[in-house]
């Protein structure tokens, strides 16, 4: 179901907030192009708007926030808009950490991370090493991350166990399998969002989204704010979730 991103009124401390969040954050390079922008300009507005994000799911209560930043078949883009959007990850992390420090957030990464340069990679081990001790929120953030991968990695996880005969094949349920993802100690996804009119998962969270409510709003990352987040999170409010139920 595809809505307009409106303004509410702020829900922290509301009744069925959702605990766990994702969003696919698309549209950087089409609000760049409609200003006659380079993208670059786009991607550096989407980190504003994830700094924004971040900081009203917070005062919002929401529990953990996933954020889509880097798929794994992004690497197929122009080498120099790869080069700017690790420059961007390099800023977001050093200008950044003092804070999700300071406010007690959690730094998770999922993906394989450990494919981008070694300062990068010693950067993001550094920042979640460091607010590992927080109290939370959790902010996760996806790099080089797909979820069909996510989940082979997690059967190949399961049938190395089977083989080394510590597990039984019966055992695998879906809980185990769940056990094995990347996700396995953030709350269950509640609500997916994606902007820019796009209603598509694009290979994330694939497993997780399984019963999660979806929302697709028109607005592009780089103008998504707090109040467009509240709006999702007040449509997520009045739908009834019946789990498969009655």
């Amino acid at each position: 179901m595809k809505v307009a991103a409106q303004q509410p009124a702020p829900l922290s401390g509301a009744p069925g907030v959702p605990r766990h969040v994702a969003i696919i954050m698309d549209g950087n390079g089409r609000w760049a192009k409609a200003r006659r922008l380079p993208r670059i300009a786009g991607h550096k507005q989407g980190v504003e708007a994830v700094r924004r994000v971040a900081r009203a799911a917070r005062e919002l209560g929401i529990e953990a926030l996933t954020l889509y930043a880097f798929s794994s078949e992004n690497w197929r883009r122009p080498e120099t808009e790869v080069r700017d959007l690790m420059g961007l990850l390099r800023h977001f992390l050093a200008s950044e950490l003092d804070e999700l420090i300071s406010e007690g957030v959690i730094l998770r990464v999922i993906g394989d991370y450990t494919k981008m340069a070694p300062d990068l990679v010693r950067m993001i081990d550094d920042a979640v090493a460091r607010t590992a001790g927080n109290p939370g929120p959790v902010l996760v953030i996806a790099l080089n991350y797909g979820s069909q991968a996510e989940i082979v990695a997690a059967a190949r996880t399961l049938a190395r166990d089977v083989a080394d005969g510590t597990l039984a094949p019966d055992a695998i349920d879906e809980a185990r399998f769940a056990g094995a993802l990347a996700t396995r100690d953030l709350p269950p996804l509640d609500l997916m969002i994606r902007t820019s009119g796009e209603q598509r998962l694009s290979n994330f969270l694939l497993w997780q989204a399984a019963y999660a409510e979806l929302v697709f709003v028109d607005t592009l990352w780089p103008d998504f704010d707090g109040k467009c987040l509240a709006a999702a999170l007040e449509q997520y409010g009045m739908r009834e979730r019946r789990f498969g139920g009655l």
